[in-house]
């Protein structure tokens, strides 16, 4: 179980407000950040400002984009990401980068009813979007968050103008994009989340139900909107989370049986679904079944937030016509690794005391039994 972030949409969610945020909880990627904007190719025409600022009594981070006024016009989805593909961006930061624009052109080109290659961002301020998501997709790559969560999100009141004229609040692209999500009128009037905000959320993908079990809080970050609301901080707050050593996570299990596959083929499919992603470990026992066949009980731990592609990768898999699908609680002892005579070890804080042992696949070349057993007593009694 990795780092998790929670993002709580206290006044809304802006694509600068989410930047501000996560530079606040990770104040060391500020340099990662302007270095990946260079790297796009975006410093010509656009200059960051980062200030610590006071909004409705918090001490908040703000960024602001300068643009420059011979910015030249961005033109359509298909020039953006052309420019982003042709940019020296590192290959990870430019895939969340196109894969954030990328849902925000589909939902565009679905409010409007063109070809996505044709969305031209007339409300989104072309520059202003490209380091918006641009700074979003670096600071998520440097988080290396290996979940997300956001609160309930405010709903917003009234109408926003736009290129079309009035429209209602959220925008369609903005509905679009958060479709599935959970949301709260607050009574307080204004757009709440705007398309890039929404943007970063759907890509992002969050569950609504806050942390995992088993983590501590380890830090936040405030970040601040450009606007100032009524009766609310316009503000978003991250909360970060590590996981607690020797403390009950939630982990998937899926378990089924198997009576007409060889145990080659077995084998074959086992490893196909431990390479999985989001699969932990897979194995299984052997018992009898129906008509006295020998029958494999197989079992495969996994991801909590994975099960349902974990799932598909068994029936692909395997012969087996249903699983059963559960989450359980997990209790995981600290480990660390360590080196001893030229031979991995692996240490496991235990109640009481701990122990070490050494890999078996650094004792496999040794000859003998006793020889490998001396080796790992040597190893583990220094």
């Amino acid at each position: 179980m990795s780092r998790h972030v929670h993002i709580d949409a206290i006044g809304g969610l802006s694509g600068d407000m989410f930047a501000a945020a996560m530079l606040s909880a990770f104040p060391e990627a500020r340099d990662t950040l302007i270095a990946d904007l260079q790297d796009a190719g975006l410093s010509m025409h656009v200059t960051p400002r980062i200030d610590s600022i006071r909004k409705a009594g918090f001490a908040a981070t703000q960024v602001v984009f300068d643009i420059s006024s011979d910015a030249p016009p961005t033109h359509h989805w298909r020039d953006i990401r052309a420019r982003l593909e042709g940019s020296e961006l590192k290959p990870s930061v430019k895939a969340t980068a196109i894969g954030i624009f990328t849902g925000l052109a589909e939902a565009e080109a679905a409010s409007h009813g063109v070809p996505v290659d044709t969305v031209h961002f007339h409300e989104i301020a072309d520059w202003d979007s490209l380091a918006d998501i641009v700074a979003a997709a670096s600071l998520i790559e440097s988080a290396e968050a290996g979940s997300w969560s956001c609160s309930t999100l405010p709903l917003g009141r009234g109408r926003v103008d736009t290129q079309h004229g009035l429209i209602p609040v959220p925008a369609p692209a903005t509905a679009h994009l958060l479709a599935g999500f959970c949301f709260v009128d607050d009574g307080v009037e204004g757009e709440r989340i705007t398309p890039t905000g929404a943007a970063i959320l759907s890509f992002l993908a969050p569950t609504q139900n806050g942390p995992p079990p088993g983590m501590r809080l380890s830090g936040s970050g405030i970040g601040a909107g450009q606007r100032d609301l009524k009766g609310i901080p316009n503000v978003c707050r991250l909360l970060q989370f590590e996981p607690a050593a020797g403390e009950v996570d939630m982990v998937g299990q899926i378990s089924f049986e198997i009576d007409d596959m060889t145990p080659e083929e077995l084998s074959v499919a086992l490893d196909h679904i431990r390479s999985g992603e989001g699969v932990m470990d897979a194995g299984y026992t052997v018992g009898y079944g129906k008509k006295s066949r020998i029958r494999y009980n197989v079992t495969v731990l996994a991801q909590a937030s994975q099960l349902d592609e974990v799932a598909q990768l068994c029936l692909v898999e395997t012969s087996t016509i249903g699983l059963r699908i559960e989450t359980v609680r997990r209790r995981v002892l600290k480990r660390e690794a360590g080196q001893a005579d030229g031979l991995r070890t692996k240490t496991v804080a235990r109640p009481g005391a701990s122990t070490t042992k050494v890999e078996s696949d650094d004792l496999a070349a040794i000859p003998t039994l006793a020889a490998r057993r001396k080796a790992a007593t040597g190893a583990t009694d220094g």
